[in-house]
Order: structure tokens, then C-alpha cells, then sequence
């Protein structure tokens, strides 16, 4: 090994230290590289389930790629001695030079650390919705709803958003704490109509196409709620009454699993129709305008529409 290490610093000018570092790092990444792939191929043989195959295939690869990048420090630096003044300059240069990258390596940090959302969270910040898919060093990935697309559904895109985004636009996480969400249909109708029976059909499919939740269902989600300081004591559907400028407004309020929502207000739209149609007493509110006519100069009479 001596022998090759010097005929190689002979005809290359490379130093035998210098070779024999190379040489670590090589078997260093080699066998790091192998031991995750071996490790992984152990896991995925008991784990089945793909979300949670993602997740051991990230985790596993952070560690590899910090123990690599703790070990070959070690290496090229001879130890950390030498190495504070060098991250000091560098990290003063970065810091201006790079400001976006290293505002984004500070987002990553920031998920891993408080973990505002996971894998498959839908979630919203500044303009963008959707269900995250990925996330990196520098960016994060989702997989687009709405835009042109008016629903909870996906577009086609992916969009992928600098982890920077995290300190200067507000985040919403529609499944943090809470596995449901809560959903709004208002319905108007004129002043003589029978608003009591709609009220009653309202509620009635309401109660037919929201989330049906079991007894320990709703238990279990008060629990995860209240860790968040989240408090609901009621699950079943509500419909509340409002008057407004054309006719009564009844509003029904129901729980419904995230991807279920428009499926829901389509299912419950279309049995209000069929039922309010089939009810002469009651007629759907909308913006009208009527006109009057005096009568003829000389003759009396009520103003005619």
C-alpha cells in the first residue's frame, strides 16, 4: 500500500496524506451508503405502508448525511480545533452572499424542530394550498387544490416553496390538532316560506352526509384537540337561522373529513333540491326587482307592478 501511495505522489504530486484521507472518505460515504440502503431494505420488509416507508427513507437519509458530513470534518480538518476560525469567516460570508439558501436551511431546521406540519398535512401559506408531499433542505413540496380548479381538489400541480417562506408568510394547517374540519352551506329562502320544515329537512341531511362519528371516535379527537388548546364539546350538525336583505338564511354547520368536502355539499345539494321542489311552501331567496305603473292621468286606481 506504501509502495502505491508513492508512485502515486511521484507521478501525480499528490501528497501519501492526502491519498490516504481520499481513500477514508471513499469507504466513509461507501459504507454509510450501504449500511442505509441495507437498513431501509431490512425495514421496508416489515413496514408496508408507503407514508410511513417515506418517512424511515428520510430520517434515515439525515442521519447518514450528518454522520458523513461529521466524519469527513473530522478528517480533512484533523479534528475541530482548526475549524472554528474557518466556520467563522465562512459563516460571516455566507450569511451575505447566500442570505435566501441560508434562510431556508433555517426553515428546514425550523420543521424538523417544531414541526408545524407533516407529510400529507393540507395546509396554506401566503397564496398556495395543498397537501404537502415532500420536504427538503431548501424547499418543500405540495401537491396543489384550487387555483382554477374552485374546490378542495387537486389542480395537477406541484408546486414546491422556499422553506424561507416559513418566517414571512402566515401558515394554515387545516389537520393540526383536529382530523376534521368544519363546513358551512347557507341556504336562502323567501319570507313566506315555510322556513320551520326547511329547517327540519336541513338538518335531517345534514345528519345524513356528515361525518359519522362514533362515541370513541369523538372522544379520541377531543383528546388530540385539547394537547392544541382546541375545545369542541358538540359534533353533531347545526343549522342556524339568520334574516337578511331578500329572505331567511339557514346555514347548516357539519363535521366532514378533509377530502370529503365537496363530495358532501354536492350529495346534501342535491337532496335539498329534490326535497324543496317537492314542497310547495317553500321557495328558494334570490335578488329580484319589481317596477310599478301609475295609472292613466285622471283615473284612480292602485299602482299596478
Amino acid at each position: 500500500m506504501h509502495r502505491i501511495f508513492h508512485w502515486i505522489e511521484v507521478n501525480t504530486g499528490l501528497s501519501a496524506e492526502f491519498q490516504q484521507d481520499l481513500l477514508l472518505s471513499i469507504v466513509l460515504i461507501v459504507g454509510f451508503w450501504l449500511l442505509s440502503r441495507l437498513v431501509l431494505r431490512l425495514l421496508f420488509k416489515r413496514q408496508h405502508d408507503l407514508r410511513k416507508q417515506y418517512r424511515w427513507r428520510k430520517t434515515t437519509n439525515y442521519i447518514t448525511t450528518g454522520l458523513i458530513l461529521f466524519l469527513l470534518i473530522d478528517i480533512w480538518f484533523n479534528g475541530f480545533k482548526s475549524v472554528a476560525t474557518f466556520l467563522g469567516l465562512l459563516s460571516a460570508g455566507l450569511v451575505v452572499a447566500l442570505k435566501e439558501p441560508v434562510l431556508n436551511m433555517a426553515g428546514w431546521l425550523f420543521l424538523l424542530w417544531k414541526r408545524p406540519f407533516r407529510i400529507g398535512d393540507r395546509i396554506e401559506i401566503g397564496d398556495r394550498k395543498g397537501d404537502v408531499i415532500d420536504i427538503r433542505l431548501f424547499e418543500f413540496a405540495i401537491n396543489e387544490i384550487q387555483e382554477w380548479v374552485h374546490a378542495d381538489q387537486a389542480s395537477g400541480r406541484v408546486v414546491n416553496i422556499p422553506n424561507g417562506l416559513l418566517f414571512s408568510k402566515p401558515l394554515s394547517n387545516y389537520t393540526y390538532g383536529f382530523p376534521y374540519i368544519w363546513h358551512e352551506i347557507p341556504v336562502r329562502l323567501t319570507f313566506g316560506s315555510n322556513w320551520e320544515k326547511a329547517k327540519e329537512i336541513l338538518k335531517q341531511v345534514g345528519e345524513q352526509h356528515a361525518e359519522q362519528l362514533t362515541d370513541a371516535t369523538k372522544q379520541l379527537v377531543k383528546r388530540k384537540s385539547q394537547r392544541h388548546l382546541i375545545f369542541y364539546n358538540d359534533f353533531d350538525p347545526q343549522v342556524y337561522t339568520r334574516v337578511r336583505k331578500y329572505g331567511i338564511e339557514l346555514t347548516l354547520r357539519y363535521v366532514v373529513g378533509l377530502n370529503r368536502r365537496r363530495l358532501s355539499e354536492h350529495q346534501i345539494w342535491e337532496d335539498l333540491l329534490r326535497q324543496f321542489l317537492s314542497s310547495p311552501d317553500i321557495r328558494f331567496a334570490y335578488p329580484t326587482t319589481r317596477f310599478y305603473q301609475s295609472p292613466p292621468p285622471g283615473e284612480a286606481g292602485p299602482l299596478r307592478p
